[in-house]
């Protein structure tokens, strides 16, 4: 027997695949495309101590060239994490981290850099750039910010099947980026267990199509649309700095 909650999931799941072009139902065999298991040999990782009141661009700088992440002349999109503004919380990702990691990518020779993200809770942008301190950071350093939830998209087939998704539509800015950098701040998340690079990604499917807060990958499965999104964006080379000077718990 089916309880309600049960019901009412399914039926959103399979209300939600019927609206949107190009899904479907999961269907027996491999959960993803042979091109997206893609393993390096190991996974680097550096953990470098800084503070919000100190030179982070040098402390960025150094971690990109530990990983001998080679930046120069690529057109480098940096997707940080903003959701809300809670004057009291740290949610979001610091501006001076996002200030420090445009700095450090310029000295490193990246061609152009240019911040992108599509906030989950939020649709007015101007409000969480201003009071997230992130527009500060954009002026200062005369950065181009792109709305994800409004930009350009393009209709993106979908290299693993963990969701009945089928496809999404994913923004120009994102496909268009010779490297993309993910820029989430630590914390924990009360369904999947924790924010970091990959759920950050959460932030560039469109709202515009898709809802606040990105309601149809709630409804296919938090944990499935994070493998989903992210075996379709193997492509794309990747990187991630993550914000864990102060971390979030809750």
């Amino acid at each position: 027997m089916t309880d309600r909650r049960t019901f009412v999931r399914a039926a959103a799941v399979a209300a939600a695949a019927s609206m949107i072009p190009g899904c479907r139902r999961q269907t027996e065999g491999p959960l993803w495309q042979a091109s997206a298991a893609v393993r390096s040999p190991r996974s680097s990782v550096s953990v470098l101590s800084g503070s919000y009141d100190g030179e982070l661009s040098d402390v960025i700088r150094r971690g990109i060239e530990l990983m001998e992440l080679d930046v120069r002349g690529l057109r480098v999109v940096l997707k940080p994490n903003f959701v809300e503004f809670d004057p009291d919380g740290v949610i979001n990702t610091h501006p001076a981290v996002v200030h420090g990691a445009i700095e450090a990518l310029r000295v490193l020779g990246a061609g152009e850099v240019v911040v992108a993200e599509g906030a989950g809770h939020r649709r007015d942008n101007e409000y969480l750039l201003r009071e997230t301190g992130i527009g500060h950071a954009l002026r200062d350093t005369r950065t181009e910010f792109v709305d994800l939830n409004h930009d350009t998209v393009h209709r993106t087939v979908l290299k693993g099947r963990f969701t009945p998704l089928g496809s999404l539509y994913l923004p120009a800015t994102v496909l268009g980026a010779d490297l993309l950098i993910s820029l989430p701040k630590l914390k924990t998340h009360h369904w999947a267990g924790v924010t970091l690079s990959m759920k950050n990604m959460f932030g560039i499917v469109p709202g515009s199509h898709y809802g606040w807060p990105k309601n149809v990958l709630h409804w296919a499965g938090i944990k499935e649309s994070i493998l989903d999104i992210n075996s379709t964006l193997t492509s794309l080379r990747r990187f991630a700095i993550v914000d864990g000077i102060v971390g979030m718990d809750g």
